[in-house]
């Protein structure tokens, strides 16, 4: 079998293993009344059951180990990485099943991105292509700090239509699975596989109408270990790493941030749950799920697969950074045009 067959037959075998498990969950979460039920501030109109992220954590967990297991040096990196962010899994089922206060989960989610960052050192720079290198300075471990724990909660805020969040977290683990493959980092570059096909797995039941959502537990884990994954690469690949998640998060980042300064500009108190982000606003203004999550999937994909073009041919490289940031002005200007022309069709009583 070509070595294309095996990360083939791999990707298959983590979404059929995260699938079956996903399908699992969802009676076994119901038995237990883990559901949400929908009120004033969600997007869906019945209750459905919620953890199916469970599924993800499972598989990437396994894989991990068995890769740790047949290349005992990368225990170390692969373990800083992965015990914060099962810490950040279980502070987040916690608040499935019981509710916990935002300062607690907070608390959590920065104290693991300290704990990777002190272990595996801050990223200093990131590559931007034809473009030169972005140095980080003093501002290195700060700044690698804000990256960890903004996209742990921007998965988080994200979260909230059908397929939204694992059809992002498919492609952006692609993204890095396919950046530490081309510098031969494989035992990162399976782990990121395994998220990327276990999200496909979990989509067949998450996929518009929902049968179970992430939960907490999978959003955060996600956003946690994409945030943090590169950083278990060796140095000199973690600039190129950085800037292809970046690239491939971001709608999430755009969004996350655009809602939080058009709420505190309004005086809005920005910490309360509310259905203000662009895609709640989209759905609400009668976009489908599935509309909404393939929107911001394609753009998330598009972004990873130009990012990395250029690792896998040069002499592409300058088409594929004027295509990046073509990409990301575009995303600046097409979300909030969107939710404008679609708030605008909708008769001003159904608002």
């Amino acid at each position: 079998m070509t070595v294309f067959g095996l990360w083939m037959a791999w990707c298959v075998a983590t979404v059929f293993v995260a699938a079956a498990l996903t399908r699992a969950l969802v009676a076994w979460t119901t038995a237990r009344g883990i559901v949400d039920t929908p009120n004033a501030r969600s997007s869906h109109v019945r209750s459905t059951p919620r953890g199916g992220g469970l599924a993800i954590v499972g598989v990437v967990t396994a894989v991990v180990g068995a890769v740790a297991a047949l290349r005992p040096e990368s225990l170390r990196p692969l373990a800083c990485v992965m015990l914060p962010a099962l810490a950040v899994a279980v502070v987040s089922w916690c608040d499935d099943v019981w509710t916990l206060s935002n300062r607690l989960r907070f608390a959590v989610h920065v104290a693991a991105a300290v704990a990777v960052t002190a272990a595996l050192g801050p990223v200093r720079w990131v590559d931007l292509g034809s473009f030169g290198p972005l140095r980080f300075g003093s501002a290195a471990g700060p700044l690698t700090l804000l990256w960890i724990v903004g996209l742990t909660n921007a998965f988080n805020f994200m979260d909230g239509t059908d397929g939204i969040a694992g059809i992002t977290a498919m492609a952006m683990a692609a993204g890095t699975a396919a950046v530490a493959a081309a510098f031969g980092a494989g035992t990162v570059a399976l782990p990121a596989a395994a998220l990327a096909g276990s999200a496909l797995g979990f989509l067949t039941l998450n996929w518009q109408p929902a049968r179970i959502f992430m939960g907490d537990v999978g959003s955060a884990f996600c956003g946690f270990t994409l945030a943090a994954l590169p950083l278990a690469l060796p140095a000199d690949c973690r600039p190129e790493a950085l800037a292809v998640a970046a690239v491939a998060a971001w709608p999430f980042i755009f969004d996350t941030a655009y809602t939080f300064l058009r709420r505190l500009g309004r005086g809005e108190a920005v910490f309360q749950a509310h259905r203000s982000h662009i895609y709640q606003r989209l759905v609400i203004a009668g976009w489908s799920h599935r509309a909404v999550a393939w929107l911001y999937g394609g753009i998330a994909a598009f972004g990873a697969t130009v990012a990395v073009a250029p690792l896998l041919d040069p002499m592409v490289r300058r088409v594929a950074d004027q295509a990046i940031i073509v990409a990301l002005v575009a995303t600046m200007v097409l979300l909030p045009g969107l939710v404008t022309i679609a708030e605008r069709k909708v008769p001003r009583v159904a608002r």
